[in-house]
């Protein structure tokens, strides 16, 4: 079983019982059919000032509410990484963004026993318009590189890593 794994119960296909998960795959008792636990495709934003600051996002909504986070979200089906960017920007803040850097992905649970994130990180420019909370937002602030939350105010550990990235892309 894959560390870390919460097992499911029920088919999602047909609703029959599961059997007990191998490595990362559950097969369905009734109609056979395997499930597989993916990780979720996400994105992490680093939007960018002039002055080189970043923009976080505090959280309104479980998990983390209250901690700081990057703007982003879960990739919508058919959607690409680059195109998420945009959209989740746009929904959380109201204003638009064009992708400059991919910084890689990072791993991550989406809460203590939610599901498995595979994070893109992605540094944009501001293209239109003037952040400001929206969404599960709860409060918008840019800070400097030297200036960011202690890693416990930050609401997931792939936002820490993120960050990390970014700072090292900078210099």
């Amino acid at each position: 079983m894959v560390d870390g794994l919460r097992a499911r119960r029920f088919c999602p296909w047909c609703g029959a019982p599961l059997c007990e998960p191998e490595g990362a795959r559950q097969d369905c008792t009734g109609c056979g059919q395997p499930y597989y636990h993916n990780a979720k495709p996400c994105v992490a934003v680093l939007a960018q000032d002039g002055a080189g600051r970043v923009l976080l996002a505090r959280r309104a909504v479980e998990p983390g509410r209250g901690l700081w986070d990057l703007p982003g979200g879960f990739c919508d089906p058919d959607e690409t990484p680059e195109d998420a960017v945009r959209r989740e920007f746009r929904e959380e803040t109201g204003a638009e963004v064009e992708p400059l850097a991919f910084l890689g992905h990072v791993v991550d649970r989406y809460g203590d026993d939610g599901d498995h994130t595979l994070n893109a990180v992605y540094v944009v420019r501001i293209s239109a318009g003037t952040p400001a909370p929206d969404d599960d937002v709860a409060e918008l602030a840019w800070f400097a590189p030297d200036e960011l939350p202690p890693p416990d105010a930050f609401a997931f550990a792939n936002t820490v890593e993120a960050l990390t990235r970014w700072r090292s892309w900078k210099d």
